[in-house]
């Protein structure tokens, strides 16, 4: 009873450690989302330096099988929010179920919250939602995101941190088996094509509505939500190591989270000739080469941020970051390019027309950020 009293007590005093390299990070994150993708393109038209073309093509997602930066920002982001369930783990399996209960409700609240949220954003204010139900894409970006976090949340409050461990193995290796080895009916085993696929039959079989632009195999469908949960673990990893003191010191912190990302990077691209890095399957390989990407980036953040503590370089990030879901939800909902357009039409019309696209999508992050910065000054930050 005494041990259950102090575990109440120690859950209602944990304050979640801030990181402002996190919100920084989750702010360049969702900035390439809000138009920073179209710099590359409009610099490119302005200045015709080819060099300009090469980050521009980086902007855009892979086919199929390969990796660009652009695909890198779903699991980054779902990584981050495995990182911050990490920065405070708690246990919630002794506790009375009384205790419980505003957590559980918090949690499937949140599910529902994005996967609702998901569906609307598939839609934004375009054709709306239409009447018929299976003409609805249920499948959503919003509803991974919750997903990954969701089952990641229930691991960390009801298992201990080895058993995490052991469940992002067996989810790695597991999901590789299913898509190398697991036959489809009609089909081969080991089919990675966009129609042959097991995730494109296992879509066909449970996926409701329709899928993204029609396509057998929907980028968030339903089996690739098993691998999303292992960049949410891994993220998870990372909160508990860098809440902890370092013998070494915060540097110590970096160079280690260098040195993993780096070799879980190498180890993705190793098995990718097994296994073919693919977004939209969410392959094995690609959970490695994301993590090992996320683990880099975090720990650069992280050197710049919390330890150099260079606030002032990483603000206009941290703005964005602080008001993430709702600012891209807002990039389905809100014609943001006719707001800019209003405000800096006239100015841009005068420019040279070669700039005119990169003046373009300067005026588009403009608004929007002003936006997220009125938000910031007035503390109003819309958590799901």
């Amino acid at each position: 009873m005494a041990e259950n009293l102090n575990m109440e007590a120690s859950l209602k005093k944990t304050s979640k450690p801030r990181l402002m390299s996190l919100d920084a990070l989750r702010g360049f994150d969702m900035f390439w989302i809000l138009g920073g993708e179209a710099l590359f393109a409009g610099l490119l038209t302005w200045t015709g330096w080819q060099g300009w073309k090469i980050a521009a093509a980086q902007m855009h997602h892979s086919q199929w099988h390969g990796f660009t930066f652009y695909d890198l920002i779903f699991p980054l982001f779902i990584f981050l929010s495995g990182v911050a369930l990490g920065l405070s783990p708690k246990r919630l399996d002794k506790l009375p179920f009384t205790t419980r209960l505003p957590v559980y409700r918090h949690a499937f609240k949140r599910l529902a919250l994005l996967l609702f949220f998901g569906v609307l954003y598939n839609h934004g204010w375009g054709n709306g939602v239409p009447a018929a139900l299976d003409e609805i894409r249920y499948a959503s970006v919003l509803g991974r995101i919750a997903f990954a976090w969701f089952f990641a949340a229930m691991l960390v409050w009801h298992t201990s941190l080895k058993i995490q461990i052991g469940v992002a193995m067996a989810l790695l290796f597991g999901y590789a088996f299913i898509q190398l080895y697991v036959p489809v009916p009609g089909g081969n085993a080991g089919d990675l094509s966009m129609a042959g696929s097991i995730n494109a039959y296992v879509d066909s079989l449970l996926l409701p509505g329709v899928s993204y632009q029609g396509r057998a195999t929907d980028p968030e469908g339903v089996l690739s939500m098993i691998p999303a949960v292992i960049n949410a673990l891994a993220g998870v990893f990372t909160g508990h190591f860098i809440v902890k003191t370092h013998p070494k010191g915060e540097w110590a912190k970096v160079g280690v989270l260098l040195l993993i990302g780096t070799v879980i990077l190498g180890l993705g691209w190793l098995s990718n000739s097994v296994i073919p890095v693919n977004k939209d399957l969410w392959t094995s390989s690609f959970v490695l080469v994301t993590t090992g990407w996320s683990l880099i980036f975090l720990a650069l953040f992280y050197a710049l941020v919390d330890v150099l503590r260079l606030h002032r370089l990483a603000f206009v990030f941290v703005v964005i970051g602080c008001n993430a879901i709702i600012i891209y939800l807002s990039s389905s909902l809100v014609k943001w390019q006719y707001v800019s357009s209003s405000l800096f039409g006239g100015f841009i019309d005068v420019l040279p027309a070669s700039m005119q696209m990169f003046a373009a999508t300067i005026g588009l992050l403009t608004v929007q950020w002003l936006l997220l910065y009125w938000m910031y000054k007035r503390g109003i930050f819309i958590k799901v």
